[in-house]
């Protein structure tokens, strides 16, 4: 399957609903009237040698939130931030040292609220140009990339389930090599995969 900025724009045409991470556990009750922090995350593609490819972080092991864990880069958006767009862009200038001047930002996706309280908007963006790779080390433990067919890919996803806050969860998963992609990262991909089909 080859994918293009084309085949992206289109799928961004394409009507989408928001996500959750409880999407896969219908019994869960959500508190009525909870307030969710607006984030932004930046799922930037870039040319890989034969394909596009998606650019993905693993979280430092010594983060509050979701240590260890492989996520784009992102974060809470701040008062200064215009917009969760404006945050993408500053997260991923401070965490993996990409030039926001280099970013073409193609659209958005619907929201995707997590068990943490943030109601997350993926930006999804084309860098074309080359740029140096600077981690964050407090908080970005390794950047790298996947092909973009590979996690945009229906046949890639497997649902599993583990115990949190003393309760069975199942979540999306989507595997590549070493690199053990799930949680809020594969339900957001996920939300991207069904909106290319």
């Amino acid at each position: 399957m080859t994918i293009d900025l084309n085949a992206i724009k289109a799928a961004l045409d394409r009507p989408g609903r928001p996500s959750s991470d409880f999407d896969l556990n219908p019994d869960t009750v959500l508190p009525e009237g909870r307030k969710l922090r607006p984030a932004g995350v930046l799922a930037a593609v870039v040319e890989g040698k034969t394909e596009l490819e998606l650019i993905l972080t693993t979280r430092s092991s010594a983060l509050k939130h979701h240590p260890g864990q492989i996520a784009f880069p992102g974060g809470k958006q701040e008062e200064t931030d215009a917009d969760v767009t404006a945050a993408a862009l500053r997260e991923a200038h401070e965490e993996i040292g990409l030039p926001p001047e280099l970013v073409q930002v193609l659209g958005t996706l619907p929201p995707h609220e997590t068990g943490t309280g943030f109601l997350v908007t993926p930006v999804l963006a084309y860098v074309g140009e080359p740029f140096q790779v600077l981690p964050e080390t407090g908080e970005v433990a390794e950047v790298f990339r996947v092909p973009l067919s590979h996690v945009l890919n229906p046949d890639n996803y497997l649902t599993q389930s583990r115990r949190w806050r003393g309760v069975m969860r199942t979540y999306y998963t989507v595997p590549y090599g070493p690199y053990y992609i799930w949680g809020a990262t594969a339900r957001m991909l996920r939300a991207w995969t069904d909106r290319m089909t």
